[in-house]
């Protein structure tokens, strides 16, 4: 079985970076593992079109670069895409919309092996994970179950309001806090600094530290990173494959625009981009 990178560093108590990719083209993985700064790459699967094969070519894009893989899967599908992307190869699952300590052990029963003490729902499967048919079912399967990396999100105020509870459900390592939901979920849509959104965003991060969990924060701008390490945090995922593209094409083609001196095509109102 391969070994998790992300776990280990965990239990290292080491810092974590990673990107954040919505694109299932593999290429892309091999690219931010040769540039040699992150240690898993999260396939944000909640919001992007994809296949299983495109699970299995990920996975083998992780391996060849030996990055860490995380994807990030919503409610509906905790189960089924979590199960299928542990055997395409990816070591660890952020799972979205948790709102209860029973969401929390949903997460946990996804992951884990069916073994006695686990509470895990898992079963023997001929995927990629075990090498389809050479490691199925062996006890170094049910170890790699069990050393997958859990990350949750925290971004629903009935999770905010019972989260001493959800974050001492046993097997969570990763707390994420989700401003835009959060703040949506309060009827705040879009005021991500409104101080209720703020004041959630300390108690989750604080919460987790004093539970020996591992906060994560999302980043556009690493210029915003400094408050947070100040605060204890380690882990952060920074970047958007599409939010750079976004970025760089309202840039360049607006400066390139300029520099031939013609108008802009006809295009809806500029907005700022949002930094989720």
């Amino acid at each position: 079985m391969r070994p998790n990178r992300l776990r280990a560093l965990l239990n290292a108590n080491q810092p974590t970076i990673g990107t954040h990719l919505l694109s299932s083209w593999p290429t892309l993985v091999e690219l931010i593992g040769d540039a040699g700064n992150y240690d898993y790459v999260e396939f944000t699967a909640e919001y992007a079109p994809f296949t299983m094969h495109d699970l299995d070519n990920l996975g083998r894009a992780l391996e060849l670069k030996n990055l860490g893989g995380m994807i990030k899967v919503e409610q509906t599908q905790w189960t089924h895409q979590a199960m299928r992307a542990i055997g395409s190869g990816f070591q660890s699952i952020l799972f979205a919309d948790l709102r209860s300590v029973a969401d929390a052990e949903a997460c946990i029963a996804a992951v884990r092996a069916e073994t006695p003490g686990t509470g895990g729902r898992l079963g023997v499967g001929m995927r990629r994970d075990v090498g389809t048919v050479r490691e199925g079912g062996s006890p170094a399967y049910v170890e790699a179950l069990n050393e997958v990396v859990i990350a949750i999100m925290v971004e629903k105020a009935e999770c905010v309001e019972d989260l001493d509870a959800v974050l001492s459900v046993k097997g969570i390592d990763m707390v994420q806090f989700g401003s835009s939901d959060y703040s949506m979920s309060l009827g705040l849509t879009g005021q991500r600094t409104h101080p209720d959104v703020v004041r959630a965003e300390r108690k989750t991060i604080e919460t987790a530290l004093k539970k020996g969990l591992h906060p994560r924060v999302e980043l556009a701008d690493i210029k915003l990173a400094a408050p947070y390490i100040e605060m204890g945090v380690k882990h952060f995922c920074i970047g958007w494959d599409v939010r750079i593209l976004y970025n760089w094409w309202q840039a360049n083609g607006a400066g390139m625009r300029g520099m031939l001196g013609g108008s802009s095509p006809a295009s809806p109102e500029k907005k700022p981009a949002s930094t989720y």
